[in-house]
């Protein structure tokens, strides 16, 4: 078999409605509980946006620091919390994220149009929150969304040097409506043009560019992030009724590439995260 598979599962995300998506986890016991599930299936880090009572995308730090020592007491993954949160969460609050302590943190390079609205991440953020989760030993996952997000990565690393534990993990998100489309050819280019500190990278196709995307990173030697924030359907007319079931596929793409799935100590060494 070759290399482990690193497989992030994203259950949640902030732009499904509840009421949309029955079966999206928005409750602490859902996302508890889908988590175990994803564990189960061959998950090893789980990327972690929550919402409040009424279902609505929050970042509260109470919620976040409750969230994350539930995850830890009831799982083994990886947790790495969203600093992006929603698109409309001020700037302050996603740099708070980092109070709750987890063990990885999204760090998205740049600013991008996000369908009808704009994901904003001016540089001055972005510089403080590398240095804040530096100081925090908090390990980041460079976010990128577009080819010009690259290029920011090789500007941040090269001006303000390389995170905690010393490794740079990358993941790519494509077919986002604003940012790079999730095709093949965006992939090999992203991957062509990153940074030699990179160290490990996994993709995340939006929607129906999923498969092409899984394929593509795993034709390129690189991990996957699958998750209900992402993809809401198997196949067209078949809705997801669980993220272990998107984790369940990748993993066995992932055996067809011959790569087994990897655990999360496995996950823990690969990204140098610290003791939990």
């Amino acid at each position: 078999m070759g290399d482990p598979l690193l497989i992030t599962v994203a259950p949640t995300g902030a732009e499904t409605d509840k009421a949309d998506c029955p079966a999206l986890p928005t409750t602490l016991e859902e996302l508890v509980a889908s988590a175990r599930e994803c564990e189960a299936a061959g998950a090893a880090m789980v990327h972690v946006h929550i919402r409040d009572a009424e279902h609505r995308p929050t970042l509260d730090l109470g919620r976040l620091t409750e969230t994350v020592a539930a995850l830890r007491q009831e799982t083994g993954l990886v947790v790495q919390l969203s600093t992006g949160g929603s698109v409309h969460d001020p700037l302050e609050d996603r740099l708070r994220v980092l109070e709750a302590a987890p063990d990885s943190c999204s760090l998205t390079m740049g600013t991008t149009n996000f369908g009808d609205d704009v994901f904003s991440n001016p540089w001055p953020f972005v510089v403080e929150l590398h240095e804040r989760a530096r100081d925090a030993e908090v390990v980041p996952e460079f976010e990128l969304f577009d080819l010009g997000h690259v290029h920011s990565l090789h500007r941040l690393l090269d001006r303000h040097g390389l995170p905690y534990g010393g490794r740079v993990h990358v993941d790519l998100v494509m077919g986002v409506p604003g940012g790079m489309p999730g095709t093949v050819d965006a992939l090999v280019a992203a991957v062509a043009a990153f940074p030699d500190a990179v160290t490990s990278w996994s993709a995340t196709g939006v929607g129906r560019t999923s498969l092409p995307v899984m394929l593509a990173a795993l034709a390129k030697g690189g991990h996957l992030r699958v998750g209900m924030e992402d993809t809401l359907t198997l196949a067209k007319g078949v809705p997801v009724t669980g993220n272990a079931q998107l984790v369940e596929r990748a993993v066995r793409l992932g055996e067809l590439a011959q790569r087994e799935p990897a655990s999360p100590a496995d996950a823990r060494a690969m990204l140098q995260v610290r003791a939990a």
